[in-house]
């Protein structure tokens, strides 16, 4: 049995630069060898072709929104279901991992039964077919730190977690902002630790526009991303990295190092996620963005006497 199923579900292959990306990723993650089972998710063009020829695990019947986007929910209940591995990883399509992975699951397996493990990434240019014979995490390495940039706190691009944790997703869609907040925010809420891993795995992202997506435009500027933060339980669930409880560093699992911005900012979210109260969590957001809660409150106002005003004209 594997020690982690990791799965994925990527973008169509009809592209050549993110064919070229996913193919590196397939590459990457089988290399990473038998303790990894490799998933991919889902029926867009190229998948089966791709999967088949990489000899990778293909499910392709995913549960999908009205726009044809793939649910989390689904995607994460696939996953699930392959096998028994005490751990389960979903990545982004164009994510690498270095073999420390492993080392690092095996050190957390020790330590807590529930947790979600998250971390920075690396972005890097990358637009040909990358080598991922013998010496490959060592080359990896030294392209991301001589080439690359750490990506800010805001983003995050893979979730580890044993399996007895999010047996239960709502139905966000992939590819759109908000669901990965969500997944901080309810790992917090449940008392589980969220480690920030960035310190103990090399996690790189491979760079790439959105002309996958519909205008070509930002997932944060689709619909679908607001209708994620909506279902997710509005703005006050954008979690970040920064709201990480733990640290994992040279294999030694450690409560986040005290500041008085993160001071402040557990006292902040203390009524959302410890009372597991939301209108005492907008209480608390107010008192201390109030600039910020009344440009909200106003926008919410306005919105609902727009709708009573089409309603009432009906």
């Amino acid at each position: 049995m594997p020690l982690v199923t990791l799965f994925t579900a990527p973008k169509p292959f009809t592209d050549a630069h993110i064919r070229v990306i996913q193919r590196n990723m397939l590459s990457n993650w089988l290399a990473l060898g038998d303790a990894v089972e490799v998933v991919v998710i889902g029926d867009d063009p190229g998948i089966a072709e791709n999967c088949q020829e990489y000899g990778v695990r293909h499910l392709p019947e995913v549960r999908c929104n009205e726009n044809s986007t793939p649910l989390i929910s689904s995607i994460f209940e696939l996953g699930r279901g392959v096998n028994e591995s005490p751990f389960l990883a979903y990545a982004n399509a164009d994510i690498l991992f270095h073999p420390e992975l492993l080392t690092v699951l095996r050190v957390l397996a020790k330590k807590k039964n529930r947790f979600l493990a998250v971390g920075q990434r690396w972005d890097l240019d990358v637009k040909e077919p990358m080598d991922f014979n013998e010496g490959w995490d060592r080359r990896l390495c030294e392209r991301a730190f001589r080439d690359g940039t750490l990506h800010k706190q805001s983003g995050s691009d893979y979730f580890i977690y044993p399996r007895a944790c999010f047996r239960e997703i709502p139905d966000f869609a992939v590819g759109r902002a908000g669901w990965d907040n969500w997944m901080i925010y309810w790992a917090r809420r449940q008392g589980w630790p969220v480690i920030d891993m960035s310190k103990s795995i090399l996690v790189v992202h491979q760079n790439h526009d959105y002309r996958h997506l519909p205008g070509g435009v930002s997932h944060y500027r689709l619909p679908e991303t607001s209708i994620n933060v909506q279902i997710g339980g509005g703005r006050r669930t954008i979690f970040t990295l920064k709201d990480a409880s733990h640290i994992l560093v040279d294999e030694k699992l450690r409560q986040k190092p005290f500041t008085w911005e993160t001071f402040w900012r557990e006292v902040e979210i203390f009524p959302l996620i410890r009372l597991r109260s939301r209108p005492l969590g907008w209480l608390s957001f107010a008192l201390f963005h109030p600039q910020k809660a009344f440009y909200e409150a106003r926008g919410w106002l306005a919105s609902k006497i727009k709708r009573s005003s089409f309603f009432s004209k009906g």
